[in-house]
């Protein structure tokens, strides 16, 4: 592949027509940045600056702040190239899509050994939001939509991240949770109920799970296991997996069933059994 040919399928923000509102000078740049990736091999200033038909001088400037913030190098030669920052997006990118394909075969082991529905959700900063889910053989659905962001004082999911989360963190979206249901609550009562609920932090960490019974739907129970990550470590017989067991926590797998389906008189069997098929895959 020519670079020539390349460098014709950009799109020069120069030039081009705005039909919105942005930052020019943050499209230059990631144009400059496309222009890097599309060669794939390292430039001369001249060759860059040609392409995105602007002064040599001013293409310098805008590579000097891509490689401040390592998106792009310099070689000893002089030559610009991508820097580290590209690699890692690229892997972050494949990791992600690993992790999920690996969760969303977990939840479909699940469905099949318990007829439950299944949900994964990720932690973000406003809290767990649902990013998959497996319905039940069922014909009546269960299963919260992707997307939805689950409460964390009346969800199993919300509980179980709320324990694996730093307090400086959960806090106060607890406190909001709690103020957006009565904007009467009194100072006292939020704090009678924040002990209460670091006590269910330490419950739910000690037991490794977290349940809630017809909490957020009647007659619906749920169950919801931390999914801990196989992470790279190395020893002296050399490289090794390890599973990530500290904090923060950043997915987390539920399961959901009718009462008939879930007794809660079986959750330490549940999620045995659940936790069970996550080690089979290395995320439990």
């Amino acid at each position: 592949m020519s670079s020539s040919d390349n460098a014709s399928t950009l799109s020069n923000p120069l030039t081009s027509n705005k039909s919105q509102g942005g930052v020019q000078s943050l499209e230059i740049g990631l144009s400059i940045l496309d222009v890097l990736i599309a060669y794939n091999e390292p430039m001369m200033l001249k060759a860059i600056a040609q392409e995105m038909q602007m002064h040599p001088a001013k293409s310098h400037r805008y590579l000097v702040s891509l490689i401040r913030k390592g998106y792009a190098r310099q070689l000893d030669d002089g030559r610009y190239g991508l820097g580290e920052r590209i690699n890692a997006l690229g892997q972050t990118s494949v990791d992600q899509n690993n992790i999920l394909q690996r969760l969303t075969t977990v939840a479909n082991d699940i469905k099949e050994a318990l007829n439950c529905g299944v949900q994964i959700a990720k932690w973000f900063s406003e809290g767990p939001i649902i990013i998959q889910s497996v319905e039940p053989d069922s014909p009546i659905s269960i299963i919260t939509r992707i997307g939805s962001r689950m409460p964390l004082t009346t969800s199993a999911t919300g509980q179980l991240f709320a324990s694996y989360q730093p307090e400086a963190i959960i806090k106060p979206l607890v406190m909001a949770e709690w103020q957006g249901e009565s904007a009467t609550v009194s100072s006292a009562e939020i704090l009678a109920k924040w002990l209460h609920f670091k006590q269910l932090q330490a419950d739910v960490r000690t037991q490794g799970y977290a349940t809630v019974t017809g909490d957020m739907l009647i007659g619906i129970n749920a169950i919801t296991i931390p999914v801990l990550l196989p992470k790279s470590a190395n020893n002296k017989d050399g490289a090794t997996e390890a599973l990530v067991k500290d904090l923060p926590l950043d997915y987390a797998i539920t399961i959901i069933g009718t009462s008939e389906q879930l007794p809660m008189s079986k959750q330490h069997e549940v999620a045995d059994k659940v936790r069970a098929i996550a080690q089979r895959y290395q995320i439990a």
